[in-house]
């Protein structure tokens, strides 16, 4: 279905969250939004089976409608494997676990709803978070990123994907305009474009590039790169050693 929620005049532009609204348009929502993310998310599977451990966990956390988790069950074939996927929105696991049991696999996926601040990770070979950290309180982000290192088993990996900015505003005004007209020529219009803009901007705080780098040196990882980058988005990998 197409994304059309802010295509028309709101009065109030309410807080975006991720209601039965967003879910049926999401899929849309997010290929006209996020620049490079078909690459990201079957590139995830990839990593997922390149990392994946024997008798290990591995976590979607902040799943949606599943696609991180599907893209990793296509790929891991390890001995004893569980993927879990977690998300907070009631509307999104409903309609992710359906998007998961029409993929057949031996790979077991457990979905969970719930707060991905109040899980434990627990031996754990791979842990994604796609596009979820931003949605999270900033200071909250460290205590979390540290729970997935001390819950990832020795080699495991943490893939972080995410919308960034630069301190640098020359570059940062340049990424951002390429953004925008990115998502202009998937058929936004200025009204859309803004109104999104209002709408998310109380809950999607963005971090600066390099102050994702020096959060995932702080709790412990050694191994750190951008492994994708279009415009403003990307995806870092940590990994444990």
């Amino acid at each position: 279905m197409r994304d059309n929620i802010y295509a028309t005049p709101q009065d109030k532009v309410e807080d975006f969250t991720f209601d039965r609204s967003v879910v049926e348009v999401f899929p849309d929502m997010i290929q006209r939004s996020v620049p490079g993310y078909t690459t990201i998310v079957s590139s995830i599977g990839k990593l997922a089976k390149q990392f994946q451990q024997s008798n290990s966990n591995i976590y979607d956390l902040g799943c949606s409608l599943g696609a991180a988790t599907i893209s990793m069950r296509k790929f891991v074939d390890a001995d004893n494997c569980k993927i879990i996927g977690v998300d907070n929105s009631e509307a999104m696991v409903e309609r992710c676990r359906l998007h998961v049991n029409a993929f057949k696999s031996d790979i077991p996926v457990e979905i969970q709803c719930n707060d991905i601040n109040n899980i434990k990770i627990k031996n754990a070979s791979v842990v994604v978070m796609n596009f979820t950290l931003q949605f999270i309180a900033p200071e909250q982000r460290q205590a979390l990123v540290q729970k997935i290192f001390d819950g990832l088993k020795p080699g495991g990996v943490f893939i972080l994907s995410e919308k960034f900015r630069w301190q640098d505003e020359n570059i940062n005004n340049a990424l951002n305009d390429l953004h925008l007209d990115f998502k202009r020529a998937n058929g936004y219009s200025e009204l859309e474009i803004s109104q999104k803009r209002s709408a998310i901007e109380n809950v999607m705080k963005i971090d600066y590039h390099d102050a994702h780098i020096q959060r995932l040196n702080d709790v412990g990882f050694n191994s750190v790169s951008c492994w994708y980058q279009c415009f403003n988005f990307g995806s870092f990998i940590a990994i444990k050693s």
